[in-house]
């Protein structure tokens, strides 16, 4: 099982670091953005206890998808995004902040991963099937969204991209996870319109962002996907 929890999060990696194209990071750094992700897991899940706790919204699909979960998870990968960059020398083109995003979130997903994979009552084959399908996905790219905004702050100086970094991720998360909780018509097909926004989006950044890199060839044309 814990194979099947980690073969989609070395595949997301893998991804990220392909399209990665011009200047790849240091695999320690990507390591310790592996290593930061893995350690929010147990903050957000600590902070996470205490929201439940403060605020029990068991019969409010709404309130925790919103609360409990985006919320949480969504701020505290930011925080950890943003102690991965600052004075990280490394960070020198706008596709930098999507290839840590990416490591954090997976890391974070990784640890989840197992954790729901080997629950002796509703993990197995089939849980780690779905999580491979849509969870891992999901997280990888709410964090493409986050990684975009963070960079067109930073290096197109579009200063609502500071705010846009936690909103535009906590939404999607929150509506994701809303459409997973809740029993309303037509939930599984809000679902797949959403996951199709964010993966129509999401290579759209990685595009945009990689036709901006100071160390790409001039003149050199590039793939849409």
């Amino acid at each position: 099982m814990i194979q099947a929890a980690t073969a989609p999060i070395i595949i997301g990696l893998f991804y990220i670091y392909i399209r990665d194209k011009y200047e790849k990071e240091p695999w320690q750094m990507l390591i310790w953005g592996l290593l930061f992700g893995v350690y929010a897991t147990f903050v957000i899940y600590g902070v996470g206890q205490w929201v439940e706790r403060m605020f029990p919204l068991t019969d409010m699909p709404f309130a925790a998808a919103f609360l409990q979960a985006a919320l949480v998870e969504e701020s505290v990968k930011l925080l950890f995004l943003l102690a991965l960059l600052a004075r990280n020398p490394q960070y020198n083109e706008p596709f930098d902040a999507i290839v840590y995003a990416v490591f954090i979130s997976l890391g974070f997903a990784w640890i989840e991963n197992i954790v729901y994979v080997t629950h002796p009552l509703w993990g197995g084959i089939g849980t780690a099937l779905a999580r491979a399908v849509l969870s891992v996905p999901g997280h990888g790219l709410f964090s493409v969204q986050m990684g975009y905004w963070l960079s067109e702050a930073k290096f197109a100086g579009r200063k609502v991209g500071w705010l846009l970094a936690f909103l535009v991720p906590y939404l999607y998360h929150g509506w994701y996870n809303y459409l997973l909780l809740a029993d309303v018509p037509g939930a599984e097909v809000f679902l797949a319109l959403l996951m199709g926004l964010l993966i129509i989006t999401s290579l759209r950044y990685m595009s945009k962002l990689l036709k901006k890199s100071p160390f790409r060839p001039t003149g050199e044309k590039l793939s849409q996907k």
